[in-house]
């Protein structure tokens, strides 16, 4: 198969546009986003546990926002929490 030079001239062309297309598009991260927004750290990076006063406080305050209006989604991603455990308080 044989192409003649306009051809060979707009591939080439075409061939530039989505290569710039490419390097300018924006990288996305694949998986699910980390909840890291309010969960607790220690200084070993890992998650501290809360004590059951602070999970007293944390369900009434849930229940109060939750009577409010708030979405699920939208307290887990405060909270740094997922909504599956939420939904368990």
């Amino acid at each position: 198969m044989a192409f003649d030079t306009s051809e060979l001239v707009k591939l080439r062309r075409i061939v530039a546009i989505a290569q710039k297309l490419i390097a300018g598009a924006p990288k996305r991260k694949r998986g699910r986003p980390t909840l890291k927004v309010g969960a607790k750290k220690h200084r070993n990076g890992k998650r501290v546990r809360r004590t059951g006063q602070e999970l007293i406080r944390f369900r009434t305050m849930l229940r109060a926002e939750r009577n409010n209006g708030s979405s699920v989604a939208d307290l887990a991603r405060k909270h740094g929490v997922s909504s599956a455990y939420i939904y368990m308080l």
